[in-house]
């Protein structure tokens, strides 16, 4: 019975090679070397008393430096326990969780045509090549050199070029005697019913050959050359040859890579072809790189199989920050002991290909020696979205924690995964306790049994205290990246609420609330509507507001509001305040607004004309804009560690410090 040899190649990769020798064989414990998947053991073929019977499950191969015998899984079975090659294949499908497929008359004629197939994949991999070098690829060449790509890199990544016509590589291939239905199949040309003439897939592009783990071209990703281009990149479609989910950019070329001695038998991923060939050229020859989309689970099996605990590699802006959420939850779904993920982040607004061309390959070290463990990646993206001040949070917090461990498949692994939140959390809810909370009921700094001055409930010298109110720090952590939270910041949240809790302000503090721009479009919408409510000039009722307001389908997110800043505990922003004591935490809170909004604006100009000074090589005018970018960050950095002082907070509505946690 033949086997389909795509079939035999995923066996091979779903099973280390060590884990069907293991079963026959005692491994030497001072030689093997776990983490690297690299196994020694005395040979199993012959007697002997010293191990000379090597293993590598990146190659899924065995070797006796002894006898000489060597092979792979079916091998192995075939000749030391003497099983036939069908019960060999059935015997690891087990172990793999495959269904062997059922005897196929055609499986022969098929591995021919795919081997047909890669014929025609090789001939339009020499076509594009040689366009590369030719009079049309001159502008091809010419975004090569730009991007620092020496001759050697587009030689050994076998860069090519495709030319701006329908037919030109269909023409070619017929000329060498290439069938129509062969064009097709290796998707080189866009067909379909509806379509009368077949025309190339790959037009005007710079062309990067996809190889198997065999390293055979098995498809092709085209990034234009035209800004006009609707794709920017484009990748073969599905084919026989070719299973986009199933491949990751320079495979076989890494897993090499990783043997050398400053790799280390690391696995690197980073984002596309362009990042995995300047990092070739400067020295990182293990990265790897999924074909245009997230990293899906068959490619990050793909990684396991070649290291323990390959890096993942995200751009340090927010579509990085997306993708590497995405490759938490997919990576703790697969985590088995000894098996795990790290996480490298780069700087901002670049990419290793930014980041290896002027300094070479050291930065880019120090990014991946700084990489965090998967562990690590949890807990900040389960803390870094909102303040854990009250029990409710922290049960909140916690119960979310819950939740992402139990996607931990491997029993033993999710058990020490929950013992490490737990101990992070325990250290961390006791770091963050308010000073002084033990001595005051546990109550802390913004509860009932004292006040910032120490003052208590009805000590005449609050009132006098009450003058001037210290707000709550949580208004001036709200950050630029609050956003990430599903909640607006605290400050949009205070200058909302506050209107519509005492919708006096709408008329009086008209010209201030008209300008005010939340980035938030829901709170934008609400304001927008708040405005039209008051548009004729007399001051509504908050009742009639609210009413106006729930009719809007406003209701849920009043409600998320007024709880957001409850918890806070501002409550100036709440109906319990006086007028005069609203419109002034009104307008202290608006004024935080508007300079932070200021100083943001002042940071993206001052970045764009860093980025154009450093386009057009201007060096004398760098130096001031880098100075002024830093002065607005600190600036910044100061406006959101200072706490935002009200005066006669308290006073005309009665109240005190002590009481402002009710």
């Amino acid at each position: 019975m033949r086997f389909d040899s795509s079939f035999l190649d995923e066996l091979r990769d779903r099973v280390p090679i060590s884990d069907i020798i293991g079963k026959r064989v005692a491994w030497d414990k001072r030689k093997t070397n776990v983490p690297k998947g690299d196994w020694w053991a005395c040979c199993p073929f012959h007697g002997e008393k010293t191990p000379s019977f090597h293993c590598e499950d990146r190659k899924g191969r065995y070797h006796c430096f002894g006898c000489g015998v060597s092979g792979d899984h079916f091998r192995f079975l075939t000749e030391l326990d003497g099983l036939s090659f069908p019960e060999a294949v059935q015997q690891v499908a087990d172990l793999a969780g495959m269904a062997v497929p059922a005897p196929d008359p055609r499986a022969a004629q098929r591995e021919k045509e795919r081997a047909t197939l890669s014929d025609v994949m090789e001939l339009a991999t020499a076509f594009f090549q040689e366009k590369l070098q030719a009079a049309e690829g001159a502008k091809a060449r010419a975004y090569l050199r730009d991007r620092g790509l020496s001759g050697k890199t587009i030689e050994t990544f076998r860069l090519g070029f495709a030319p701006d016509g329908r037919n030109v590589l269909k023409e070619f291939l017929a000329s060498k005697g290439v069938e129509k239905q062969q064009i097709e199949a290796c998707g080189l040309v866009i067909h379909g019913p509806e379509i009368a003439v077949s025309y190339d897939r790959f037009r005007d592009r710079i062309m990067f050959p996809i190889l198997s783990a065999r390293e055979k071209v098995i498809a092709f990703g085209g990034r234009a050359m035209s800004s006009d281009s609707p794709a920017k990149y484009l990748n073969s479609n599905e084919t026989e040859l070719f299973h986009k989910g199933r491949v990751l950019y320079n495979f076989a070329r890494a897993r090499r890579g990783a043997q050398g001695a400053e790799s280390a038998g690391t696995i690197i991923a980073v984002e596309g072809y362009m990042d995995v060939i300047a990092l070739h050229q400067a020295g990182v020859e293990n990265a790897v790189a999924p074909l245009g989309t997230a990293l899906t689970e068959n490619q990050l099996d793909l990684l396991w199989r070649m290291t323990p605990e390959p890096v993942l590699c995200f751009d340090g802006d927010e579509a990085g920050t997306r993708a590497a959420n995405r490759a938490v939850d997919l990576a703790l779904a697969g985590l088995k002991p000894g098996r795990s993920v790290r996480f490298a982040v780069l700087p901002q607004g670049q990419d290793p290909d930014d980041l290896v061309r002027e300094d070479g390959r050291a930065p880019f070290d120090e990014v991946v020696r700084a990489a965090r463990p998967l562990a690590d990646m949890v807990w900040v993206r389960e803390t870094s979205s909102g303040v854990f001040d009250t029990p409710e949070k922290r049960a909140a917090l916690e119960a979310s924690f819950n939740r992402v461990t139990q996607t931990i498949g491997d029993e033993s692994v999710r058990r020490h995964y929950v013992q490490d939140m737990r101990d992070r959390l325990n250290a961390y809810f006791e770091s963050s306790r308010p000073a002084g909370a033990n001595q005051q009921g546990g109550r802390g700094r913004f509860g009932g049994g004292g006040g910032r001055q120490g003052y208590r409930q009805g000590d005449p010298r609050s009132a006098k205290a009450g003058k001037r109110y210290a707000m709550t720090n949580l208004l001036a952590r709200s950050t630029m990246v609050r956003g990430r939270s599903e909640l607006p910041a605290l400050r949009d949240s205070v200058l909302a609420m506050t209107l519509i809790n005492h919708p006096d302000l709408l008329i009086t503090e008209f010209d201030e609330v008209s300008a005010i721009e939340f980035d938030n479009r829901q709170l934008a919408i609400l304001l927008e509507q708040l405005m039209e409510i008051c548009a004729d000039g007399d001051v509504p009722d908050r009742e009639a507001v609210l009413q106006r307001l729930h009719q809007f389908g406003h209701e849920e997110t009043i409600d998320s509001l007024g709880r957001q800043i409850r918890f806070a505990r501002v409550w100036t922003a709440t109906t319990e305040a006086a007028l005069e004591d609203a419109r002034e935490g009104f307008r202290q809170v608006l004024s935080l607004f508007k300079r932070s909004r200021e100083l943001k604006q002042q940071k993206i100009e001052l970045e764009r004309d860093i980025a154009e000074a450093t386009e057009s090589g201007d060096g004398d005018a760098l130096p001031q804009l880098m100075r002024s970018l830093q002065s607005v960050q600190n600036e910044y950095s100061r406006l959101e560690q200072q706490e935002a002082i009200i005066d006669g907070f308290g006073v005309l509505s009665g109240r005190v410090r002590g009481a402002a946690g009710k």
